[in-house]
């Protein structure tokens, strides 16, 4: 069994936690949604998982460029055709994805095998699919995955382990876990983490959640709060996803009838003199996860409810 130990951020993260849990409850009341607001969301948020997941390995289409590829089928002058297969091929892993929410509540090492051989279909068709049968290091990390010949007892470890959660960790924790192991055992040659982000959204979209997008403005962060896991610490990671997971909530609540939502940059906000703290102060409290906060392009968006409720909180803790 993997030995963690999580109760400490557990105690950080219990109101980001609880924030996710009313905003899911909120959603899944809500289902079914109307069909044609909830199929414009999944294309748009498809093709920015596409766009961002891509990015954070190297991929250096844009956002639009990619609708493009996806949308218009269009191939991007000066880009390389390796970028345009993985634009598409990532896009038919997600319709793949979504088609396995239908049939099973488990993940199944066959359905992981089937997403990475769709991440490198037409690119590394020997490889596609498969597991890996030779070492390999990563450029940045601190450390360095296990041989090859324990990597398929590690792999069917680590999906016993999450169909199983025999440490009773909450869906946040199970889904964070999920992936930094992942990553760790690096169970292929290529497209890891491509396949990781996808396997971990497939855990959290059976348990009713939307997909969590690590954006590509994150990608430090990101790659800081994996090394960080590896010695142990996952609050970086923790916080990340969950960060994740409540800016896509936001988004499928924001487009309910009566959504009482009135998120603004925290610049905006501060200008207008609706917020007690200044933009410093309350951008720190964002990225801690302290409010009810999102990011989108770099910027971090709030309300000013949200940060009442926080200085209402502080008061009772007093």
């Amino acid at each position: 069994m993997w030995k963690i130990d999580l109760k400490d951020t557990r105690i950080e993260l219990q109101s980001t936690y609880n924030r996710i849990e009313l905003k899911k409850e909120k959603l899944q009341k809500a289902r079914p949604l109307p069909i044609s607001a909830l199929s414009k969301i999944k294309e748009a948020i498809s093709i920015e998982w596409t766009y961002n997941s891509n990015s954070i390995e190297g991929n250096s289409l844009t956002l639009r460029e990619t609708q493009m590829v996806l949308q218009e089928g269009i191939t991007v002058k000066g880009k390389p055709l390796r970028e345009h297969f993985e634009a598409h091929n990532h896009n038919k892993a997600i319709e793949f994805l979504y088609k396995l929410l239908d049939t099973d509540k488990k993940i199944k090492a066959a359905d992981i095998l089937s997403l990475h051989a769709l991440v490198l279909r037409s690119i590394e068709d020997d490889f596609a699919g498969r597991l890996r049968y030779g070492a390999v290091r990563i450029s940045g990390a601190n450390f360095v995955p296990p041989s090859a010949h324990k990597v398929p007892d590690l792999f069917d470890e680590l999906i016993a382990f999450v169909n199983a959660n025999p440490l009773q960790l909450n869906d946040v924790e199970l889904a964070t876990v999920f992936h930094h192991k992942f990553v760790w055992i690096h169970p292929f040659f290529d497209g890891n983490g491509r396949t990781v982000r996808l396997a971990m959204n497939l855990f959290l979209m059976q348990k009713g959640y939307p997909p969590a997008i690590i954006l590509k403005n994150d990608r430090k962060k990101y790659y800081d709060a994996l090394n960080s896991a590896n010695k142990g610490n996952y609050d970086k990671l923790l916080l990340l996803i969950a960060q994740a997971i409540e800016r896509t909530l936001n988004i499928y609540l924001s487009a309910l009838p009566g959504n009482d939502a009135d998120y603004d940059s925290i610049q905006n906000l501060v200008n207008e003199e609706r917020l007690p703290y200044g933009q410093e102060y309350i951008s720190l409290l964002a990225r801690r996860g302290k409010i009810d906060a999102y990011k989108e392009g770099g910027v971090w968006y709030t309300s000013e409810k949200a940060v009442k409720n926080y200085i209402q909180k502080r008061k009772r803790q007093r």
